[in-house]
């Protein structure tokens, strides 16, 4: 049989979606760790206790995944994927494979349906992550607990290797057309399957670049996946957590769609099943920017080139609208600033704005106009605009301001 592999139209379809949330969740939640990565090197009486005890009292009484996807809507993400099965070997999913489910838990109901089922009635994609380790698995088999060795990869280890194929055939298909998979790990053999199960399933990580906690310094070829987290961790963290702030989230954000990524931000819900509000704070601040600027990060491509110092640029996908996006800014309510960019020339068709305002109105001061200006000549494209719209009670706006081109051409 033929090698399967990503459709081109969907790797076109997934680069356009921009921003998904990812979310690590699994039965040691409860104890702030680190997620399943505590077993590795652990001894057996920590192993044994990890399969016999946390399960018992995972009981997420909070847990309403209609909130964890109206938050994530509101901060314009696109697609959901969430952690069907980490290292541990935990399913958050029912499963005939093993019995270290979560329908063996005091929730007792599939936490992956419900997610699945919430998230698409708020007309959110759905990817799944999954892990082809299992650390219970290698635990039962007698082996150490590893990532590394040989006999832990399931291409050496057939029991694990069928055990998977058995979970990604339960996965996709008891739950729909499922929009992404994030393999990690690297049997070729899963992607292959999961191929054949879904035709149009776009696989992430195993297929593409996926960097965590990192990005590119250039723009790659191709659709790619950048990773992060709100703080240091990917699982819940209760204390000691040291969070971006939304301004840092927001400027991530136009980076990586820059450079034609796209952006999966997680959350760590608690084991109770809330999202902390540190953390939905955040997403509300990215929310508000987003209401702004939506235009500049969603159906776009990189610009031929990707910053002027502080001054990032998207290119709308289907026209010749170019978006700048002034970073590193301290810009009041009012306040005229001038810009000059060496890429771009304008055309006489061209209109220049700032996204979110008229340009015809500046609270309270009626015989001020805040209309953009511009002029062309050969030292580049000169542009004066005025921050005109009231985000803030204060008047002060800490966040990237976006500038809209349109008719741009390349002025190279």
């Amino acid at each position: 049989m033929a090698k399967l592999g990503n459709k081109p139209q969907r790797q076109e379809w997934f680069m356009d979606q921009a921003l998904g949330m990812f979310i690590h969740w699994s039965v040691d939640s409860q104890l702030g760790s680190v997620i399943s990565h505590s077993m590795v090197g652990a001894s057996d009486d920590y192993l044994e206790r990890f399969k016999n005890e946390l399960p018992g009292s995972f009981y997420p009484k909070k847990f309403n995944p209609d909130d964890w996807a109206r938050i994530a809507k509101l901060a314009g993400m696109k697609y959901v994927v969430f952690t069907t099965k980490h290292h541990s070997g935990f399913c958050m999913f029912k499963t005939k494979t093993t019995d270290f489910n979560i329908m063996n838990t005091p929730h007792g109901k599939d936490i992956t349906k419900q997610i699945v089922q919430a998230f698409r009635r708020h007309g959110i994609r759905v990817g799944f992550y999954f892990s082809p380790d299992d650390f219970w698995m290698l635990h039962k088999q007698g082996k150490d607990v590893s990532r590394r060795r040989a006999e832990a990869l399931p291409t050496n280890n057939p029991e694990l290797m069928a055990h998977n194929k058995a979970q990604i055939r339960e996965l996709l298909t008891n739950y729909g057309p499922i929009d992404m998979l994030f393999l990690d790990g690297t049997p070729d053999e899963l992607k292959q399957l999961a191929w054949q199960l879904q035709p149009n399933i776009v696989v992430t990580r195993g297929e593409m670049e996926t960097p965590e906690q990192k990005m590119p310094d250039e723009p790659m070829p191709g659709p790619w996946e950048a990773c992060f987290t709100l703080g240091t961790q990917w699982h819940f963290k209760p204390t000691n957590e040291d969070y971006k702030s939304g301004t840092k989230l927001i400027e991530m954000l136009i980076e990586i769609r820059a450079k034609g990524g796209n952006f999966l931000l997680n959350v760590g819900p608690t084991p109770d099943g809330e999202i902390p509000f540190e953390q939905t704070r955040r997403l509300r601040e990215l929310a508000l920017w987003l209401f702004v600027n939506r235009e500049s990060i969603y159906n776009i491509r990189p610009w031929h080139v990707i910053r002027e110092d502080d001054i990032w640029f998207t290119k709308a996908k289907d026209s010749d609208t170019v978006y700048a996006f002034v970073t590193k800014t301290d810009w009041p309510k009012g306040e005229r600033k001038n810009f000059t960019l060496k890429s771009i020339r304008v055309t006489d068709k061209s209109e220049i704005e700032i996204l979110g305002q008229s340009g015809r109105v500046l609270e309270y001061q009626t015989n001020v106009n805040p209309k953009a200006s511009w002029k062309q000549d050969e030292n580049g494209l000169h542009i004066s605009a005025m921050r005109a719209q009231r985000i803030y009670n204060n008047t002060k706006w800490p966040n990237p301001v976006v500038i809209k081109i349109t008719h741009a051409k390349a002025a190279f």
